[in-house]
């Protein structure tokens, strides 16, 4: 580990000293690479320097030990190694969780796909509050919601609603939310007031850039139409929706939420883009799992991922057996605590990996 860490620190060194460098400022686009690179290695470097100062803390206390024959400095030294010993096993445990490496993605911005599933109306009805908490939650952090593609149901509930959620960190924050989400609770639709079971399903999918994934344009049949459902005078009246769809894989995309067939079309391959992004990095996630035997979730909509019970308003995330009973801060986006431990379970699992490796 110390290896590494003085590699990083080296590192550090050598992209300060290209930054003062005139050279390397008139190139502007190597410039902010350096920038970013900076800015991602200052934490890590901080904590080792900190880290540092509490082992030199450590070692002049246990000379002063060693040397000092007065009584009082002896006992205030005594008092700084006790410290300095238990603030070193935190700061090792901090570097250790800094040295992971970082996932690539974390600060895409995502395209999420919700869809009814098992359930009818009522799965429709929490596919739309599923939506909501997250546009909730999406709102608490400043994030900006898109809507991409909506298909509601004859109540007002969601069979397929498609969003993108803009802003800082957000894949890293809601890549843990792919799956089946379960609902038991009375529907509005069943007189005889029983508990019923549906689901929905989350697809969490970071923004693909060009560069991220490239489209052959002969794998790709467009054809455009007029928008079907609510719209003003002009939405069904032109041919704005757009549909993709893309050959080799069999995956159809319909835009129909602007105005213009131009931005319809820009959205379709969007969300055609992390698509095919995604399908990537399931292969990968199933490559590595196979490997380990501990995992957070492969992101499969097949995957039941967490119960929202609302007679006992509990929610229940299965993969860490986390128990909330305050349902209802969670429905209306209160999603921090839940996320922050599905964020240390997977920190956990990469540790262990990681002292395994070494």
């Amino acid at each position: 580990m110390f290896d590494r860490l003085d590699e990083v620190l080296i590192r550090y060194q050598q992209i300060l000293e290209e930054l003062n460098d005139p050279d390397v400022a008139a190139d502007p686009d190597y410039y902010t690479k350096l920038m970013k690179e900076q800015s991602d290695l200052a934490p890590l470097v901080e904590k080792y320097e900190e880290y540092k100062n509490v082992n030199q803390t450590i070692e002049d206390s246990l000379e002063i030990l060693d040397s000092e024959e007065d009584e009082d400095m002896k006992e205030l030294a005594k008092e700084e190694l006790a410290q300095a010993k238990a603030c070193v096993t935190d700061l090792e445990k901090e570097l250790k969780i800094l040295l992971i490496p970082k996932d690539p993605m974390d600060e895409k911005n995502v395209i999420v796909e919700i869809r009814a599933g098992a359930g009818g109306e009522e799965a429709a009805l929490f596919a739309s509050e599923l939506y909501r908490m997250y546009a909730k939650y999406a709102e608490s952090r400043n994030w900006k919601v898109e809507m991409m593609n909506l298909t509601e149901s004859g109540i007002g509930g969601f069979k397929e609603c498609v969003f993108m959620v803009k802003g800082r960190g957000v894949y890293s924050r809601l890549k843990f939310e792919s799956g089946v989400h379960r609902v038991q609770r009375v529907p509005e639709t069943e007189s005889g007031g029983r508990i019923h079971t549906s689901t929905a399903t989350v697809a969490i999918m970071p923004e693909a850039e060009d560069v991220d994934v490239k489209i052959d344009m002969n794998d790709v049949r467009i054809d455009v139409m007029r928008a079907s459902g609510n719209g003003g005078q002009c939405v069904n009246t032109t041919d704005s929706a757009v549909r993709l769809t893309h050959k080799p894989t069999g995956i159809v995309i319909y835009s129909q939420t602007e105005k213009s067939q131009l931005q319809n079309k820009d959205k379709a391959f969007r969300l055609l883009r992390s698509k095919l992004l995604k399908i990537e990095m399931d292969k990968q996630h199933e490559e590595q799992a196979a490997l380990r035997k501990g995992q957070i979730g492969t992101g499969d909509r097949s995957e039941k991922i967490r119960t929202y019970n609302f007679p006992q308003g509990r929610c229940t995330d299965h993969r860490i057996k986390l128990t909330l009973y305050r349902l209802g801060d969670i429905m209306n986006g209160d999603l921090d605590e839940i996320i922050d431990s599905l964020t240390a379970a997977d920190q956990a699992d990469k540790l262990s990996q990681l002292d395994e490796a070494s």
